[in-house]
């Protein structure tokens, strides 16, 4: 009877335009997702933006999604440039200097994307084939990456168990450090990598005293530290100290200019002058030489100058839909609060009748009585994701008012699950 009172106030509460929707077909349930199926971007039922014309889209996949403003395209159109494999573009150098200060690095290097940056470092701090690096297993170099150090640069891989923060534990981690170079059986430890914030967990900050401590025990044994800071200026932010703060134990840095900070295209890579003296060689090799590139760095200058700030926005707009979830009466969500650090978002569904998946489509969908509820149909775009949870990543393309359509929509979806709970009873 509470589940039936429930669902009806909360469908009754929503205004009524008088709109008639067509019946849809019922949404596919495809099932929980297997442990390794990271994204389920391939079900049926999750649907690209698009549509008709009074259906708002919230797209929270991914912040890759985001769009360059008009202020940064006007700047790249203006954008002075310069054969940038000649080292002539001034846009392109005036990024990578603002990018090494930024980060407290020697130098740094503009690059096509995360994926060849972090490949670049493997392959500079790992000079010869059959070196070993030690990652993470629920890293994104090691499950997103198609296992390039491997495939491309010849560098054999071993993991440590991720923590529900993103952290190691460091008796693990020393311990996987290989001690017995030269003997021809075993390959020989040259880096360890680290990723902050952290994809998979949800986009935890790595905490300073660990990346102290991680430090301190590569230089106990003569290793390199690279990060993988794709969103680094978000556990900056989240964290209230300037990037060099965040990176000043590790020896390099791969920092994505395309996600939260706006930028159409473009990685830095930065770290000592030698270190990047032999990145702009791979580079190269990679084919990631671009030749007037200072129109695309013209926005990466933009992102790095202009667009930290605004960060705190998308985590406040994540924190505010995670304590939405948590307010559905009766719970329907499991969210864990003190993991809502920055812009990523996972959460739980605690009844076994919705999966993922097909929550996912349902928020995708403009489903029946939607218009009439809402005033408007809304399109909300998240992934089914690890572990059977969901992710919903928040970004610049995202407002408040957005998140509160997303909010709302939740909110509806949730109540209509429960009055179909209620009838099959």
């Amino acid at each position: 009877m509470f589940l039936k009172t429930f669902a009806c106030r909360v469908l009754a509460s929503f205004p009524r335009c008088g709109v008639v929707i067509p019946r849809k077909p019922r949404y596919e349930a495809s099932g929980r997702s297997s442990e390794r199926g990271y994204y389920n971007t391939g079900k049926p039922g999750c649907p690209a933006p698009g549509g008709a014309a009074h259906v708002r889209v919230v797209d929270l996949r991914s912040d890759t999604v985001t769009k360059p403003g008009a202020a940064m395209r006007q700047a790249m159109a203006e954008a002075e440039v310069g054969d940038d494999v000649m080292g002539e573009d001034p846009t392109v150098n005036e990024l990578q200097k603002i990018a090494a200060e930024m980060f407290g690095m020697e130098a740094s290097l503009f690059v096509p994307s995360g994926t060849m940056s972090n490949l670049i470092a493997v392959m500079v701090h790992c000079r010869e084939r059959g070196d070993e690096m030690i990652v993470g297993d629920l890293s994104h170099l090691h499950i997103y990456e198609q296992g390039g150090s491997a495939q491309l640069a010849g560098v054999h891989a071993t993991t440590v168990t991720t923590c529900p923060d993103g952290t190691f534990d460091l008796v693990q981690l020393e311990s996987k450090i290989r001690h017995g170079y030269p003997d021809p059986h075993y390959p020989r430890t040259r880096l360890i990598c680290l990723e902050n914030t952290h994809n998979i967990q949800g986009g935890r900050v790595l905490p300073l005293p660990f990346l102290q401590e991680v430090r301190a025990l590569a230089d106990r044994y003569g290793l390199s530290v690279h990060t993988d800071g794709a969103r680094a200026m978000n556990a900056a932010v989240a964290l209230g100290v300037p990037p060099s703060t965040v990176l000043q134990h590790t020896h390099t840095v791969s920092v994505c200019l395309s996600k939260g900070l706006g930028s159409p295209v473009g990685t830095v890579l930065a770290g000592p002058q030698d270190f990047i003296s032999r990145a702009l060689r791979c580079r190269k090799a990679l084919g990631g030489g671009m030749r007037q590139a200072g129109v695309l760095a013209a926005a990466g200058k933009l992102s790095l100058q202009e667009m930290v700030g605004r960060l705190a926005e998308d985590h406040c707009n994540a924190r505010t839909f995670a304590l939405a979830l948590l307010e559905c009466e009766p719970p329907l969500f499991a969210v864990d609060m003190s993991a809502v650090e920055t812009n990523i978002l996972r959460f739980r569904i605690k009844d076994p009748a919705l999966s993922p998946q097909e929550f996912c489509a349902r928020m995708g969908q403009v489903g029946e009585g939607e218009e009439a509820g809402l005033g408007q149909g809304v399109q909300v775009l998240m992934y089914p994701h690890y572990e059977n949870s969901i992710r919903a990543v928040w970004h610049l393309g995202i407002s408040p008012e957005d998140t509160q359509l997303a909010v709302r929509k939740m909110q509806f979806v949730a109540a209509q699950h429960l009055n179909e709970h209620v009838k099959a009873q």
